[in-house]
């Protein structure tokens, strides 16, 4: 099949089956929807956007392209933070966003929060505050809903309750034929079990139904600290990575960052205790470190989310990867960093970029809790050591100068995992929510978890529509490396 963009007499045929929201190039709605996607790589040119406000509109609009666009391309967006260009958008063909479907519903009679796609953590958490619950969702309030679940989704609550995805108890999804069908662990259960980190493989989820606990203010917020404390940190985190499972209220994310304010690296820490405890032992060890500022407080779960927003306007490229909970591995990742940095200000003038070398804690007991929670396809738990997981990102302005500089971090990634690896600590993970466009987490869940991925799209979707006409994203039929758990490049 040959496809092709998307022309006018496509857009006109959804405006014409009743979908009111189509945008058009060049109108003002237009134009701030795709302004509004967080990444400015994220923000192309379909040659329409179209926005249902339901369930059976995205049904009425999927069921509208299999008949008279058989062979247009077309995007999927939820809340639009994933970083590279095709993640959640298309040139030329047609962009679903489901921005419209923002609504969350607190079910009391079944403690279940029935979440929209098209909702950011933020609200998710504010619409629930009310009742004194909450989920275990996104640590940022501008993250979307459906990619961070579908992804995984690391939480403050992982080492309590295991990875967001696994709070899900029940999904509904419009499939490429346009049928609306439910998922769970008694209705099509295959299904349920590879949407828990499967991503966009099998059709559109319109609602998520994520698990609710009662849930009163967090002790947290974000500490700063001068680069000279680097030791120090390393000491502390990698001490904290071992104690995950005997405190589990505790959530850390420790970073080494260039801020262009500052013209230098800093570390910055995020520090969160779920229970509310105030300046608990666990975080003795971070708490004896002189930081230079903190706003560390009690405060509702939506607050310290709102706090840990990053900037905006920028192209942001990331590159992931995990690592055994090793002083010395996390000591070379922080001086590349550092390398990568010098480096990047003596290549360009134009000092106007942000970089942020972020660890975090991925123990055992995370995937433990996956499994007692009926399990998902990430695959962690045949790893049997604890371990760290990094995201290396830096933030520029320009096209020519994202190429540049993704080619240049991709370089250092790809170092950092041959020195992972020369000292028998490289962990062959990747977070899906960190990857960027060349890397391969869905491959990296190994081969059994692919092969239930590759079962349930065939089955789910016989024509492949979520693996050819909507190509972004990571696709289960891109995956050439099915081998287990890689220990060595």
């Amino acid at each position: 099949m040959i496809l092709v963009p998307a022309d006018k007499s496509q857009c006109k045929a959804l405006q014409d089956s009743g979908l009111t929201h189509v945008l058009y190039p060049g109108s003002e709605e237009y134009k701030a929807r795709t302004a509004s996607y967080w990444s400015v790589s994220a923000q192309l040119t379909p040659g329409c956007i179209v926005e249902p406000i339901s369930t059976k509109e995205v049904s009425l609009a999927i069921k509208t392209l299999n008949a008279a666009a058989k062979d247009c391309q077309f995007a999927v967006r939820s809340g639009g933070h994933t970083t590279w260009a095709g993640s959640n958008n298309i040139d030329n063909g047609l962009t679903i966003d489901l921005g419209r479907m923002n609504t969350t519903t607190y079910d009391a009679a079944n403690s279940l929060a029935k979440i929209q796609p098209g909702n950011r953590w933020g609200g998710v958490y504010g619409a629930l505050e009310p009742y004194g619950v909450t989920v275990a969702g996104g640590r940022a309030s501008s993250v979307g809903v459906a990619g961070f679940l579908t992804g995984g989704g690391n939480s403050f609550f992982t080492a309590h309750r295991g990875f967001a995805c696994d709070q899900v108890q029940n999904y509904e999804i419009v499939l490429g034929s346009g049928e609306i069908i439910t998922a769970n662990a008694k209705k099509n259960s295959d299904l349920f079990r590879v949407l828990k980190g499967g991503s966009g493989n099998f059709g559109i989820i319109t609602r998520f139904d994520m698990e609710t606990f009662t849930h009163g203010d967090l002790w947290g917020g974000t500490m700063a600290y001068t680069k000279d404390h680097t030791q120090e940190h390393i000491d502390a985190y990698t001490a904290w990575v071992d104690n995950v499972e005997n405190y589990p209220d505790g959530s850390s994310i420790i970073f080494w960052s260039y801020l262009p304010t500052m013209g230098d690296v800093v570390i910055l820490a995020a520090y969160e205790d779920v229970a509310g405890n105030v300046a608990p032992a666990g975080f003795d060890k971070f708490m004896a470190i002189n930081a230079t500022s903190s706003t560390m407080r009690l405060a509702s779960h939506k607050s310290l989310t709102d706090e840990l927003e990053q900037a905006t306007g920028y192209r942001d490229i990331w590159f992931t990867m995990t690592f055994k909970n090793n002083p010395t591995i996390f000591a070379h990742v922080v001086d590349s960093h550092q390398k990568f940095v010098d480096e990047w200000k003596a290549e360009n003038t134009d000092h106007d970029f942000i970089t942020q070398c972020m660890f975090q804690a991925i123990p055992t007991i995370f995937a433990k809790h996956s499994v007692e929670q009926g399990g998902n396809v990430l695959g962690l738990e045949r790893e049997k050591d604890n371990a760290i997981m990094l995201l290396f990102n830096i933030a520029v302005k320009g096209a020519e100068t994202e190429t540049r500089a993704r080619a240049k971090l991709r370089a250092h990634g790809e170092e950092l995992q041959r020195f992972a690896a020369s000292q028998g600590g490289l962990v062959g993970w990747e977070y899906m929510n960190y990857a960027d466009s060349y890397q391969n987490p869905l491959g990296s869940y190994g081969s059994e978890n692919v092969a239930k991925i590759r079962a349930a799209s065939k089955k789910y979707d016989p024509k492949g529509i979520f693996q050819t006409r909507c190509p972004g994203g990571f696709k289960i039929s891109k995956v050439q490396d099915t081998v287990p758990l890689k220990r060595e490049l």
